[in-house]
């Protein structure tokens, strides 16, 4: 396979972009099946496709947020309304959220840590996926990927977990780059 200076050259600089800086226009219909496409696209020891996916967009984006403030209120019945505005605005103002879900089960050679890598390449591809198509994302985990009644209410069925919600839009600012990892301090070679 030849080298393509175009896909190294956006891995050395791809930039995640948060969700306060993510606005319309999102993918259009046809962009969206590309998108999703891409992003299951992955490797799956077995051909099990141990993952599961959920658009949230247009109005269900508002509505999520507002059930997301309504669970955090029975939770804590003294959370103050700004926090309760911040939970309404969860899948805001980015015109899509995909959240990526793992549906790894018991199987006789695939463990399940395996099946749940697979699903987080599924999230890592949809950032991929939306950059290639000029958007920019976030992947990010926020507490109701990890709350049972939160997460089931965003489409988690028994046994399953979210392994993250990626927020995609038409970026409104270009974010700088942060400092990256010493390649010294977290590459070792193997000598035996």
């Amino acid at each position: 396979m030849p080298a393509n200076a175009a896909v190294r050259d956006y891995l050395l600089t791809r930039r995640s972009v948060g969700l306060a800086f993510l606005q319309e226009p999102g993918p259009d219909a046809g962009q969206l099946k590309t998108l999703l496409t891409i992003a299951t696209r992955v490797p799956d020891h077995g051909k099990l496709a141990p993952w599961r996916l959920v658009v949230i967009d247009g109005d269900a984006r508002a509505a999520a947020g507002e059930k997301l403030a309504q669970i955090a209120k029975a939770k804590n019945p003294a959370i103050e309304e700004a926090a309760l505005n911040n939970e309404r605005r969860q899948f805001l103002p980015a015109p899509l959220t995909i959240g990526v879900l793992s549906t790894a089960q018991e199987h006789v050679k695939i463990p399940q840590f395996e099946q749940l890598i697979s699903a987080g390449n599924v999230a890592l591809n949809l950032v991929h996926g939306a950059y290639a198509l000029g958007f920019a994302a976030q992947w990010v985990t926020r507490w109701f990927a990890y709350d049972e009644t939160a997460a089931a209410m965003l489409g988690a069925r028994p046994g399953e977990r979210f392994v993250g919600f990626v927020h995609i839009g038409t970026p409104t600012a270009v974010i700088e780059d942060r400092p990256r990892p010493d390649l010294d301090a977290v590459v070792t070679r193997w000598q035996g």
